[in-house]
């Protein structure tokens, strides 16, 4: 993830939903940090560990780390839902395949190949050959 990216969701997060901005705990010390929080959702996003891992690294204990996992996916949802998690158009699927095309030399990769492996080989939709 781009650093431009994920401060774009750090500063939404902070700015919409009170957990992820940085407050005192429960004995007046410095809380943590709106990075520290977002960080270790996205990390147990990415690699589907468990919150208690992330406990030495960035100081979140496994009940926080959870309850950020959480707050991070309920937060990401409302604010970005309606641009980014709808239906591709017509219009956004032919932008991925021209980019597609261009970066990698392969049209169609929104399904021209419907893979399906028989026997340890793979077959494409359209009768190919053997892999």
């Amino acid at each position: 993830m781009s650093k431009t990216l994920f401060l774009h969701i750090v500063n939404t997060l902070a700015a919409r939903e009170e957990f992820f901005q940085e407050r005192p705990d429960a004995i007046d010390r410095q809380g943590l940090t709106t990075l520290q929080k977002c960080t270790s959702a996205i990390r147990q996003l990415a690699t589907g560990q468990t919150s208690d891992i992330f406990d030495e690294y960035l100081n979140v204990a496994e009940t926080t780390g959870h309850e950020c996992l959480k707050k991070f996916c309920r937060g990401v949802c409302e604010a970005f839902s309606a641009e980014y998690l709808r239906k591709p158009t017509t219009n956004d699927c032919q932008q991925l395949l021209l980019h597609h095309e261009a970066c990698h030399g392969f049209p169609g990769m929104l399904g021209a190949l419907t893979a399906c492996i028989d026997n340890g080989r793979i077959t494409s939709r359209h009768g190919g050959g053997n892999t």
